[in-house]
């Protein structure tokens, strides 16, 4: 009889270890998915963050800081074509600069670091046609790739519609 009653004690043993385990390798593919996800999110806040800054930089790039009676606009650039070109292959047909922005990743830690670069290229030629300047075309820059100190440039259009559009 005892040897009945360790027979079952071990196997119920057995059962909630394997329990256990499947568990566990249920909550560790959780967070993997979770994590991620968010790598994923974390990455798609890091490109809005340079659309964003790409936005600011254009602004204040243009003489008259943007005006007309439509929105102005930002686009990627593609590195061979000047902002001429590529605002004349859309419905934005005013060119106002061409510009590309840089920034180091990191906090600042002191008052003389150097934290980013930016260029007006103009509308009339290609600026930089490196790749890498070339949101669209580059390699995919991942958090997983980037060490310190690193820079992302990458070039914008300025770009608005005439007033008979």
């Amino acid at each position: 009889k005892q040897w009945y009653q360790r027979r079952v004690a071990i196997t119920a043993g057995n059962d909630e270890i394997t329990s256990l385990k499947s568990a566990f390798s249920s909550v560790t593919a959780r967070m993997n998915t979770m994590e991620a996800e968010r790598v994923e999110l974390d990455q798609a806040h890091a490109w809005q963050a340079l659309h964003m800054a790409a936005a600011a930089a254009c602004r204040g790039s243009t003489s008259s800081g943007g005006t007309g009676p439509h929105a102005n606009f930002v686009v990627a650039k593609e590195n061979t074509k000047s902002c001429d070109q590529v605002c004349g292959d859309t419905v934005f047909n005013l060119c106002d600069a061409d510009i590309s922005i840089s920034g180091y990743i990191g906090q600042a830690l002191s008052y003389s670091q150097r934290l980013g670069h930016f260029y007006n290229y103009g509308c009339g030629t290609p600026g930089n046609t490196n790749v890498m300047f070339d949101e669209v075309r580059r390699e995919e820059v991942t958090c997983s790739k980037m060490t310190t100190p690193i820079i992302i440039t990458i070039a914008f259009v300025v770009a608005g519609i005439s007033a008979d559009n």
